[in-house]
């Protein structure tokens, strides 16, 4: 039999990549299952994959599971009990702009195509009246490059997920001027499994949750910054997907 395919949020820093080839390691060892470690350079490349039926397990961010969840199928299994989707809003220093209400329409804001972290980021543009109707809104493919659309002069607003933008280098973030950052904590990433590892959420859930972990598991919850993981059910998932629906109508 071929390994199974586990893949994460394109969205994850590189950084984190480490802990998630031990996280891997730890699945097979507890499942006794053979399982590859895929990972994806864009979001397009990864629901293509999952529209494929190229993945069976995913670490997957709060916008894909409707996807997952409604199309696919897929059974939801845990989720980080400490970690959710934070956004920041950032400017380049030099323009002077100190809070959100200074910005106005037809700003050039940039992202990438991180769809919850974009969400999140014109979600606080909102209190500055802007919208993606009356602002050049363009996605570039890594946040780097949002960054250096801003020292450029290319750019006038940046999208950034939080965790990755608190590892850029001194050289970029003290040219840039962070005006907001936000979360909404019931929108989290879920570990998921496709339908046909349905005998497997329960042991997953099991390994997951034990209060003893192999050293193994505890370097993969040590590099990744996660407590603990926490069950994740389909009614909160399918909340979650409601929640969002709410927010991006």
């Amino acid at each position: 039999m071929s390994a199974y395919r586990f893949t994460v949020s394109p969205s994850i820093s590189p950084n984190l990549l480490s802990g998630w080839s031990m996280f891997n390691t730890w699945m097979q060892r507890e499942l006794n299952q053979a399982i590859h470690f895929e990972q994806y350079d864009s979001f397009e490349k990864q629901r293509q994959a999952i529209i494929d039926d190229q993945v069976d397990i995913i670490y997957a961010n709060p916008f894909d599971a409707a996807l997952l969840a409604r199309e696919k199928g897929f059974l939801p299994v845990a989720t980080v009990n400490n970690q959710h989707d934070e956004a920041v809003v950032a400017v380049p220093k030099a323009s002077g702009i100190t809070t959100i209400v200074d910005l106005k329409p037809g700003v050039r804001v940039r992202s990438t195509d991180a769809p919850h972290v974009k969400t999140m980021g014109m979600i606080i543009l909102e209190a500055a009246e802007l919208s993606l109707d009356n602002v050049d809104y363009e996605n570039r493919d890594t946040y780097v490059l949002v960054a250096k659309d801003l020292l450029r002069g290319d750019a006038d607003v940046g999208i950034f997920l939080a965790d990755t933008y608190a590892e850029f280098s001194p050289i970029i973030t003290e040219s840039l001027n962070p005006l907001v950052s936000g979360d909404i904590q019931l929108v989290r990433h879920a570990l998921m499994i496709s339908p046909k590892l349905a005998a497997l959420q329960t042991p997953m859930r099991q390994m997951l949750t034990a209060e003893k972990r192999s050293p193994v598991a505890e370097s993969a919850m040590e590099t990744l910054k996660f407590d603990r993981w926490r069950v994740f059910n389909q009614e909160a998932v399918e909340f979650m997907i409601d929640l969002i629906s709410t927010l991006t109508d």
